[in-house]
Order: structure tokens, then C-alpha cells, then sequence
């Protein structure tokens, strides 16, 4: 029996998912997707040419509907995403690729584009709990009259200090804290540099309600963290106490 090549192997390969797919006026969504991470990381179009070019390379290639042209993600900032999996949705109409990123999807610097959080949605798992729970001890009539002394204005980050260890401790199914704690230090830290770079953005931009949500996301990260290495934020301030307290050198 005569032994198919590669290239004819690829060739019908190409065939036969072109035909399962559903193209709308050529084109069909390409979802990409980390593959270690798992989170989404940004939605474009492919057609019949950038699908073909994706599977050849080994890296993703989609089509620009405002530029009317094929683009290679990455080309130009080196953040080349490489495909580890290629996959079609039972009707056919989107497909999900998954990729081992080399850096930001996003224009923005951004890890993923999906980072504009729509806010006043109802409470759902830790993060949320964790934020209203932040807010209405902040708002209580207790610490709105304590909120003039330097001590009183910081026990809101003690409480959310002491709700993120009983979230490790209790594991509630389903919590985002949760999510956290089980991925390790190593998804945190990602988290706190996506948090990082969004204040920075958000600074840059000048935008002061947003800054005041990155930060305070990048806070509630890094309280996270320091729970995983159990290094308790009062040793923190000691810290900061210490070094303000130290005979200035100017």
C-alpha cells in the first residue's frame, strides 16, 4: 500500500474541516483561548486563506473585516500566539483555538482583551462577595464616624484581609477566591501582573474611576497572595511603620 505523504495528509485534513464549517460570507469567529490558563484571550474572523496559513504555520492568522487583509497576530510586536489545538463547535459556526501566547493579546498590553469588566451585575461567588462586603463596611455607619483617624481608614483592608483566609480555609465551591487557591501562587501572581498592567493603563489614560477599580482589584490580588504565603499584612505595615520612621538621608 502506497504510503500518503504529509503534505497530501494536511491537504485533506484542510478539505475536510473546511467543509464542516459554516462560513457567514466567508468568514467564521476564531475564539482563542489559553491553553494553560484557560481563559479567554481575544475573538477575530478567519477565512478559507488565514485558516489554512494557521494550520501551516502552527500560529495563528485571522482576517482583518476593517482592513480588508490577512494578518499575522504577533507579526509586529512578537506577541506570536502558538496553536496547540484547533477545534470546530457542533453547528460549525466558531471555532476555538488554542494557543500558548508569547505575550498580550491585546492591543493595550492587555493579557486578554476581555479585561472591560461590566459592573452591577448580581453577586455571584467570592470576588463579588468579597468587593460588597468591602464597600458596606466601608459605607457602615462605624466606620464612616472612625474614618477621620489614620487607624480607622485602613480597617477595611484588615476585614478583607480576614474574609480572604475564611474563603481559603472553607474552599466555597464555585467562588472565584476559590479558583485562586486551588490554581496556586503561580495564577495569582498572573493575576496581580494583569492587575498591575491595567492600573498602569488606566493611570496613562488619565482616568480616574477606572484607576480607582484597577486598584483596588490589584489590592484585593495581592491580599490573596499574601495569604497563600501566609505572610500577614500587619507585617506589612510594620514594615512600611519601619521605614517611616527611619532619619531621612535628603
Amino acid at each position: 500500500m502506497t504510503k500518503v505523504s504529509d503534505e497530501i495528509k494536511e491537504q485533506l485534513s484542510l478539505e475536510q474541516v473546511v467543509e464542516h464549517i459554516r462560513w457567514n460570507e466567508g468568514l467564521v469567529p476564531a475564539i482563542v483561548q489559553d491553553v494553560d490558563t484557560r481563559e479567554v484571550l481575544m475573538m477575530a474572523y478567519m477565512n478559507r486563506e488565514s485558516l489554512k496559513l494557521s494550520l501551516e504555520s502552527g500560529e495563528t492568522w485571522f482576517w482583518s473585516r476593517s482592513r480588508q487583509e490577512l494578518w499575522h497576530k504577533g507579526k509586529t510586536s512578537g506577541n506570536v500566539q502558538q496553536i496547540v489545538s484547533l477545534k470546530y463547535d457542533c453547528d460549525g459556526d466558531t471555532l476555538l483555538v488554542e494557543v500558548k501566547p508569547k505575550g498580550p493579546a491585546c492591543h493595550t498590553g492587555a493579557v486578554t482583551c476581555f479585561h472591560n469588566e461590566i459592573i452591577g451585575l448580581p453577586a455571584n461567588g467570592a470576588e463579588q462577595d468579597i468587593k460588597e462586603e468591602a464597600r458596606s463596611t466601608a459605607d457602615s455607619d462605624t466606620r464612616s464616624s472612625s474614618s477621620s483617624s489614620a487607624e480607622g481608614r485602613f480597617e477595611v483592608l484588615a476585614e478583607l484581609e480576614s474574609v480572604i483566609a475564611e474563603r481559603e480555609r472553607e474552599r466555597p465551591e464555585g467562588a472565584y477566591t476559590t479558583y485562586l487557591f486551588d490554581k496556586g501562587v503561580d495564577k495569582i501572581l498572573k493575576k496581580i501582573g494583569e492587575e498591575a498592567s491595567e492600573t498602569i493603563i488606566a493611570a496613562k489614560n488619565k482616568d480616574n474611576d477606572e484607576l480607582r477599580l484597577e486598584v483596588s482589584d490589584l489590592m484585593y490580588h495581592l491580599l490573596v497572595l499574601l495569604q497563600e504565603r501566609k505572610l500577614p499584612l500587619d507585617d506589612i505595615m510594620s514594615e512600611l511603620s519601619r521605614r517611616h520612621e527611619r532619619p531621612r538621608r535628603d
